[in-house]
């Protein structure tokens, strides 16, 4: 155990509670993490495409489908000097953050946090939609590793609900 839980009983408190705890909404903030986590090793594959440590991104056996031509695409370095996969790398690590941060009980005592991740979530699913479009509108092609995060993102929505709609009714009350 590190000095700072040690030292630390909050820090203690919610080791204990985001590692082991039960409470209602910490299920929901596990599956997010889990959806991001995945989505985050897609982005890694498609990182290390595009900085030229793979040569090529595997697709399934399926017409349509040329992640080379997607991930290697102008519009995927367009943003900020680097490739869009890092952008996805940081994106989804800042989802986690939001999920893993406050105790079962953030609903109740800090309403903004559970709020603030289903903006983050809604805001993401937003982008992958459109980046999935643009892949069939732009490129004429789809990236499975695209899809698959897409795909986790999507999936992420219906779990950030529950929580978002305590500390709504939390902030009204």
């Amino acid at each position: 155990m590190s000095l700072l839980v040690k030292s630390n009983p909050a820090a203690r408190a919610l080791s204990e509670t985001l590692r082991e705890g039960d409470g209602p909404f910490l299920s929901g903030r596990r599956r997010i993490t889990a959806l991001m986590l995945g989505a985050s090793a897609s982005m890694g594959v498609i990182v290390a495409y595009q900085m030229g440590l793979i040569r090529h991104l595997p697709d399934p056996p399926l017409p349509y489908f040329d992640a080379n031509r997607v991930d290697a695409s102008a519009q995927a370095y367009r943003y900020g000097s680097a490739p869009d996969g890092t952008w996805g790398l940081l994106n989804y690590g800042a989802t986690i953050v939001l999920a893993a941060m406050g105790g079962a009980d953030r609903a109740e005592r800090h309403p903004w946090l559970p709020l603030a991740l289903a903006t983050k979530v809604g805001a993401d699913a937003a982008g992958a939609a459109k980046l999935t479009v643009d892949q069939w509108t732009k490129h004429r092609a789809f990236c499975g590793w695209c899809l698959a995060a897409a795909g986790a993102t999507f999936a992420a929505l219906p779990a950030v609900l529950p929580e978002a709609k305590a500390a709504w009714r939390r902030l009204r009350s």
